[in-house]
């Protein structure tokens, strides 16, 4: 077996937000739930999944409000060493922060268990850490849909370089933007996408109708995507470790130069009208001029402003995300699983 390079103890940390999931388009579409009993579950298959290194591998675990984290820690499989990661917890997105920060200085890789909200909250600190991102939230555009055991698998096998990790992790764009308003100047970022929204408020935070959306920027779309990506995506496609990004602008269906059918939410499709939609350079900026709104990151509402301008942008320094097709076949070529 390939196992582990020289001495060192691979570490995979693990992050489950027991938040993700749980938002009002669980009501208003048809979207999967994953409570805390799944989640918690499919934690316990990730840990299982690490032990086909054949070898010893420490698993850093963050702790949560509802006790997944320390739940994992005491029910390790024999042959991994679980810890939990000595933090403070908040109860909110800022601990997965926290949480990234702390592993990418220790971690060899992460499993995230989360939406895209979770996903991004992890990009923004991980740095060069491979990610196995596992959707269990809303909006899961970034985050596959697999089985926990294979993530955790895939994620120790890149943890312990028995596969070429270059050949096997995918940097993921990002989208970020500048707010300039009389007042003061913001910038915010997302992973997937990042929209102007017309409606005053930020309420329940997330976007339950497409036809709210000005417009925005996405770093991925397909037309299999849930929301503004989707919504791209029905004109123009853009891999996900593609430079770049895609900007688009909508307008009233019947009064806008193009109309498409997009799924907006699980369970729903929306006829939307389409103003532009053309690819971006890393940097190049888009401009949306909002008396009053919203921004919004990865389908949730996050900032509401007042005579703006917003420059919305792609940029190419986003996350190490693990191909997880690309690694099982590289490591099976490289006879990682036998004995």
């Amino acid at each position: 077996m390939a196992g582990v390079v020289g001495s060192h103890m691979p570490t995979v940390g693990v992050i489950v937000n027991p938040a993700a999931g749980r938002d009002i388009r669980r009501l208003a579409g048809s979207a999967v739930v994953t409570d805390n009993y799944a989640k918690r579950r499919i934690a316990d298959a990730v840990l299982e999944g690490l032990t086909v290194l054949g070898e010893r591998c420490d698993a850093l675990v963050m702790p949560d409000r509802a006790g997944i984290g320390e739940s994992l820690v005491d029910s390790a499989p024999t042959g991994i060493s679980a810890r939990r990661l000595d933090m403070a917890v908040e109860g909110a997105p800022v601990d997965t922060r926290r949480a990234a920060t702390r592993f990418r200085e220790v971690a060899d890789a992460v499993v995230v268990l989360g939406g895209d909200g979770t996903t991004r909250d992890v990009a923004l600190s991980i740095g060069d850490v491979p990610v196995a991102a596992v959707s269990t939230g809303t909006n899961n555009v970034v985050p596959d849909f697999i089985d926990g055991t294979a993530a955790g698998a895939a994620a120790g096998l890149v943890a312990a370089q028995s596969v070429p990790v270059t050949a096997v992790v995918e940097r993921h764009g990002m989208v970020e933007a500048t707010i300039e308003e009389a007042d003061r100047h913001r910038t915010i970022r997302s992973l997937v996408t990042l929209g102007v929204v017309d409606r005053p408020f930020v309420g329940t935070r997330a976007i339950l109708h497409g036809t709210d959306f000005v417009g925005g920027v996405v770093s991925q779309a397909s037309a299999a995507d849930i929301g503004l990506s989707g919504i791209v995506g029905t004109l123009q496609a853009h891999s996900p470790g593609a430079p770049g990004g895609v900007l688009v602008r909508l307008g009233a269906p019947d009064e806008a130069p193009r109309r498409v059918r997009a799924i907006t939410l699980p369970g729903v499709v929306e006829r939307l009208g389409v103003e532009e939609c053309r690819p971006l350079e890393a940097g190049e900026r888009a401009r949306f001029d909002v008396e009053q709104g919203v921004v919004s990151v990865d389908g949730e509402r996050e900032l509401e402003v007042t005579d703006a301008s917003i420059d919305i942008f792609p940029v190419d320094d986003g996350p190490r995300i693990i191909q997880f097709d690309e690694t099982f076949a590289r490591a099976a070529a490289g006879g990682c699983f036998e004995e």
